[in-house]
């Protein structure tokens, strides 16, 4: 039985515009806030007719905090899921503190999309902008891309390419799968 492939995604700083606040951007609390980057659609065309499932893996500990709600956060959601060709969003409301297994940098969510979409998490990539990304896709063995939104973290795990939009990082994947393909 084949695997299927799937390409991770962040939400804050992959898909949509961080607003600013804090030293890594905020995350936006409503639709209105919400403005999906400009090569987002086409990005995410490329890789569906690539192959591979799209699903959303993001940390959203303003919840926790007291600063959003689930229904806020869902409402943003169903926003992205009517504007993008997405498989699944799996979400983490937890904040540190919580040492919960699904808030990245764990590979929690990306192991329960694997579970429950039968995913062959080595042939898939995570993308991020943030080390927590890279490093829960290494955790759960993906190859991983990191999109340098000039967050001025220290990376701890290596990301096998740094981009600068998912544009740029949807025409490496299908630039190294093309190479992979012909042997």
């Amino acid at each position: 039985m084949n695997q299927r492939r799937a390409i991770f995604l962040d939400r804050d700083g992959v898909l949509n515009q961080l607003l600013p606040g804090g030293p890594a951007g905020a995350s936006p609390q409503s639709v209105a806030e919400t403005v999906i980057y400009s090569d987002v659609p086409e990005a995410l065309t490329r890789l569906r007719k690539a192959g591979f499932l799209l699903i959303v893996t993001t940390n959203q500990p303003d919840v926790a905090r007291g600063k959003q709600t689930r229904a806020g956060v869902e409402t943003i959601h169903a926003y992205l899921a009517e504007q993008l060709p997405l498989d699944d969003i799996q979400v983490c409301y937890h904040d540190d503190a919580d040492d919960c297994a699904c808030r990245k940098p764990k590979p929690g969510m990306i192991r329960a999309a694997v579970q429950r979409h039968g995913i062959d998490a080595t042939a898939s990539y995570m993308i991020g902008d943030r080390w927590r990304d890279v490093d829960a896709g290494l955790a759960a063995g993906c190859m991983t891309i990191l999109i340098e939104r000039g967050h001025q973290e220290e990376l701890r795990g290596k990301p096998a390419m740094v981009v600068s939009s998912l544009g740029e990082a949807a025409a490496w994947i299908e630039r190294r799968e093309g190479k992979r393909r012909q042997g």
